[in-house]
């Protein structure tokens, strides 16, 4: 039988069932899916590959999902560091975004962060930022694949001057992108402090007739949880809760601010919880008590946040950071193992996501969204188990090939898709300006 592409490896890590490493394994490849997972002698026997790639070195895994960024935010990287969230936001992070953002600003930082995360590993990201019609362009362009968020504040931006405008234009965007196929979307309310109960309500009753997610900040702080129970005498999960929001279909970002009881009752809902350890530690907005939510049932994934609070696009650091950080707040070396962690950056974000039935495991019948990590460097040698020395140990520079739905994106670290050095020049030019 001839196909598309065996890609032979040291290593398949398929994460679904989690127990399981192949060695010497190939996976099979054809019209974008993956048809077969099995020895590579036998592969060979069975099925006559158009391309042939060997990586003897390599651990193939799933592609990383990065389930909560803001990737035009890659241009405003390192502009306000060392603030606590509040002041970050408001008097640096929106003026800047105020005078800067445009549909081009949107271009070039989305380009930027594709660039970086196909680099690291990153097959699909979960964005939430102003003109959602531009980051959704540039993704189908560079052929990376995106859950684009149809952002809703109360207030004008840029994109939309109030409420209903944002949903009017979300709701024209998913008309117009629904027939993408490497592209899905969600509601993407900012935060239970910027969106009132009005349009809560409507795109809650949008979210339910058109069977889409809601991806929303989410107790990011303590200050933010204070301020809305004196607002509302409710805190915000509460009030979320009583505006129907917190279903299977929600996904909370951050919860730094939980205690046993809201985990018990967050639990029950069968939302999602999308973690992001560096940016809130950047911050210093807290720490999510992983552990206990993993515990608890909770499907957890793993987020970068932008790069503005990060600073980086690192799926493997992000791996890294939260494993280490739910011991110390567990107390518990056996909390979060290094499986767990490479679960929540692959196949917990394709169940937020609604996604799993496509991608998140290197499955038979899920799309070819691979990412090829070197294991021969110096820095990960030896090797005991591949899995914990991709997490503990490896760096995104060993991230060696990509692939999303079968496409090539990233060759032995050389981007197929994107010019690296017309990427360095623009965002230079982004820097110049909001420098001045």
């Amino acid at each position: 039988m001839q196909v598309d592409l065996i890609i032979q490896a040291r290593w398949i890590i398929p994460v679904e069932p989690a127990s399981v490493i192949h060695e010497n394994y190939s996976l099979v490849i054809d019209e974008g899916k993956i048809v077969d997972l099995l020895d590579s002698q036998e592969a060979l026997l069975k099925y006559q590959p158009r391309s042939l790639e060997k990586l003897e070195n390599h651990a193939l895994i799933p592609g990383l999902i990065n389930c909560h960024t803001h990737a035009a935010m890659s241009l405003l990287s390192g502009i306000a560091d060392d603030l606590p969230l509040m002041d970050w936001l408001q008097n640096h992070i929106w003026p800047a975004e105020q005078k800067w953002v445009s549909e081009a600003f949107v271009r070039d930082g989305t380009d930027l962060a594709i660039a970086q995360m196909l680099r690291g590993g990153t097959t699909c990201f979960n964005d939430m930022y102003f003109f959602p019609e531009v980051v959704a362009q540039q993704a189908v362009q560079h052929g990376i694949r995106a859950n684009i968020g149809l952002i809703v504040f109360d207030f004008p931006t840029a994109w939309a001057e109030n409420a209903d405008a944002y949903l009017t234009k979300g709701l024209a965007l998913h008309e117009q992108l629904r027939h993408q196929a490497l592209i899905s979307m969600s509601f993407a309310p900012h935060a239970p402090y910027t969106v009132s109960d009005e349009p809560l309500q409507k795109l809650r009753t949008f979210a339910d007739e058109m069977d889409l997610t809601v991806h929303m900040h989410v107790h990011e702080t303590a200050f933010e949880v204070a301020e809305q129970q004196q607002k509302t005498q409710q805190t915000p999960l509460q009030r979320l809760n009583d505006l129907g929001l917190l279903t299977p279909s929600f996904m909370a970002v951050h919860m730094t601010q939980l205690d046993a009881e809201q985990i018990a009752f967050f639990a029950e809902t069968g939302a999602h919880i999308v973690h992001c350890p560096e940016s809130n530690l950047k911050l210093a907005s807290g720490f999510c008590p992983l552990a206990q939510c993993l515990e608890a049932g909770i499907n957890v994934a793993l987020g970068t946040d932008g790069s503005a609070s990060n600073n980086d696009l690192d799926m493997l650091g992000e791996m890294r950071t939260a494993a280490l950080l739910a011991k110390g707040v567990a107390g518990n070396a056996a909390a979060v193992s290094a499986m767990q962690a490479l679960q929540m950056a692959t196949l917990n974000g394709a169940k937020a996501l609604g996604l799993d039935a496509e991608i998140g495991s290197l499955s038979i019948g899920k799309a070819a969204d691979v990412v090829a990590i070197d294991l021969s460097e110096i820095e990960t040698q030896p090797i005991f188990n591949p899995v914990a020395q991709i997490v503990y140990a490896a760096s995104r520079q060993q991230v060696s090939d990509v692939w999303v739905a079968g496409k090539q994106l990233l060759k032995k670290r050389q981007l197929t898709s994107l010019d690296l050095a017309d990427l360095k020049q623009r965002a230079a030019v982004w820097q110049q300006k909001l420098a001045g």
